[in-house]
């Protein structure tokens, strides 16, 4: 398995991220968390992936970029944690909730954990 983020993973319609914030559950793990909810998809995709990180823990739009690009890279690198366990398609978005600036390593051990505990608790449905 490829590990990309192509453009027909990223979370972009508006519909989509609405049915997020009303209907998904989530899952976290400090500072991290996921908010997740299955979605119908043609084609053979499984998964819409999106990043976010609040304008009320860093104000300048650097900071957010930054951590924005460490969250899609954390995502590429350990997405097949997700892609062994899902039977069907999910929307997912990723956040950062905390004013500490954590390094690479610590974010990458945190979503590893993450992406664990989201598997599980599709599991328990």
């Amino acid at each position: 398995m490829k590990n990309t983020y192509p453009k027909h993973e990223k979370l972009k319609s508006k519909t989509a991220i609405d049915l997020l914030f009303s209907e998904g559950k989530s899952v976290s793990k400090y500072p991290l968390r996921l908010v997740f909810a299955p979605i119908a998809l043609e084609n053979d995709e499984v998964i819409k992936f999106g990043v976010s990180v609040s304008k009320k823990y860093f104000k300048k739009a650097v900071d957010r970029n930054y951590f924005k690009r460490v969250l899609r890279e954390t995502y590429r690198l350990n997405k097949h944690i997700l892609l062994e366990h899902l039977n069907q398609p999910y929307a997912i978005m990723f956040f950062y909730q905390t004013k500490d600036k954590l390094s690479y390593q610590e974010i990458n051990e945190k979503t590893i954990r993450l992406f664990e505990k989201f598997v599980e608790a599709i599991q328990d449905k």
